[in-house]
């Protein structure tokens, strides 16, 4: 079975930095897309950063030059390095990553989701 586990969460200061880790384990055939997305309380979930296999990035508006997402495909781990972190940046941060997995003798393409990492931006 695949798993995604996410790392790094913790409370920091107005301006601070953070950096998350999504370490992914289990019989992984090749990664697809990976990302990072978050939820704060009452909001909906939205999409962060994300990384494609050919390494091409996408950010939120918001976090733009202030985030950078990076991934490690021999450790199978990707990153959110996240900078001059913001009150508005709090949120539980998720790791999602669509990719092919063996399942006995085949291979099968499905969407994972970590159980998500809190990260608190107060002072």
């Amino acid at each position: 079975q695949v798993q995604l586990v996410e790392s790094g969460g913790d409370l920091v200061q107005p301006g601070g930095s953070l950096r998350l880790s999504c370490a992914a384990s289990g019989r992984i055939f090749r990664f697809n897309g990976m990302g990072w997305h978050r939820q704060a309380p009452g909001k909906q979930r939205e999409l962060v950063a994300s990384i494609t296999s050919g390494g091409s990035t996408n950010y939120l508006d918001s976090v733009k030059g202030r985030f950078t997402i990076s991934r490690d495909n021999a450790k199978k781990t990707v990153y959110l390095e996240m900078n001059s972190l913001k009150p508005e940046d709090t949120a539980v941060y998720y790791c999602n990553a669509d990719l092919r997995y063996w399942s006995g003798s085949i291979t099968r393409q499905s969407n994972f989701w970590g159980q998500g990492t809190q990260v608190t931006v107060s002072s």
